[in-house]
C-alpha cells in the first residue's frame, strides 16, 4: 500500500487543522506514544490532519487508530495548540484506551511501534524534540492537572479553535518541563520554543472522560489510509 497524500484542511486564519490524542490508561498514570516515521528512536503523540468535512474529534479517533492501533473512549479536550512556524493548529483530546490491535495500518506500512510510558517519562521523551507536545502531555501530571482543570478543560464537542487569552507559551513550556526533568535541556528546549508557539483555548471543566459528554468510543476497524505526522 502506498502512502496517500491527503488534502489539507485550513481554518479561517489559514492554519492547517490537525487533531491528536493523548492516549492514556484508565487512571491516567500512563500515556501511549508512537515512534516517529522520521526516526524510529524518537517518540511522539499520535495525530494528523483533519480532513475536509471531518470534525476534529472524529479525526483524533481516526488518527490514533491508524498510527497507534488503539481504540477507546474520547474524553475531554485540552485545547488548541498552535505551531506558527509550520502553520498548524492542533485540537488535543484525552482518549482512554480500551483496545489495542496486534497489527494496524502504520505498523504494517511503516513499521511503526508504540510504547507505554509513565506521564513523567513521556514528558521527558517529548521534551527532547517535541516541546509543544511535551507541554500538553504535562497538563496531565497530577500537580499540573489540579491547577489546570478549573479553567482550561473542555468537552470534545466544545474544542474549537479559539486562540485567545492564552498565557505566555514560553513560560508554559519552561515551567511544565522543569517539573519532571533531572537533566538540564534548557538550551535545546529554548531553540525549539522559538519555532513553536502553543496556545490553549479556554473552556469549562469536564472532570472525567466518561462524564457529562457523549460517548465517542469507536471499534477497531482498520483503514487503508496512512497519514504523515
Amino acid at each position: 500500500m502506498t502512502d496517500m497524500v491527503k488534502a489539507r484542511n485550513y481554518d479561517e486564519d489559514g492554519f492547517v487543522k490537525r487533531a491528536a490524542c493523548i492516549c492514556v490508561n484508565q487512571d491516567e498514570t500512563q500515556v501511549l506514544l508512537v515512534s516517529s516515521r522520521r526516526d524510529s528512536e524518537l517518540w511522539i503523540v499520535p495525530g494528523g490532519g483533519v480532513e475536509p468535512n471531518e470534525l476534529p474529534d472524529m479525526a483524533a479517533i481516526r488518527e490514533v487508530r491508524e498510527e497507534a492501533g488503539v481504540c477507546g473512549m474520547l474524553g475531554r479536550c485540552l485545547g488548541v495548540f498552535e505551531n506558527s512556524e509550520r502553520g498548524h493548529r492542533t485540537s488535543v483530546y484525552v482518549l482512554v484506551v480500551t483496545e489495542e490491535m496486534e497489527e494496524w495500518d502504520e505498523s504494517k506500512v511503516f513499521g511503526r511501534k508504540r510504547k507505554w510510558f509513565s506521564m513523567e517519562e513521556a514528558v521527558k521523551q517529548l521534551a527532547k524534540h517535541k516541546p509543544v507536545q511535551s507541554s500538553y502531555v504535562s497538563l496531565l501530571l497530577p500537580n499540573t492537572r489540579r491547577d489546570h482543570s478549573t479553567t482550561n478543560t473542555q468537552s470534545p464537542s466544545s474544542c474549537q479553535p479559539n486562540i485567545t487569552g492564552a498565557s505566555d507559551p514560553n513560560n508554559i513550556i519552561e515551567d511544565q518541563v522543569d517539573m519532571v526533568m533531572d537533566v538540564d535541556h534548557s538550551d535545546e528546549i529554548q531553540n525549539d520554543i522559538k519555532e513553536d508557539r502553543m496556545v490553549e483555548s479556554n473552556g469549562e471543566l469536564n472532570k472525567s472522560p466518561g462524564s457529562s459528554q457523549e460517548d465517542l468510543s469507536n471499534g477497531c476497524t482498520t483503514e487503508d489510509a496512512a497519514n504523515d505526522t
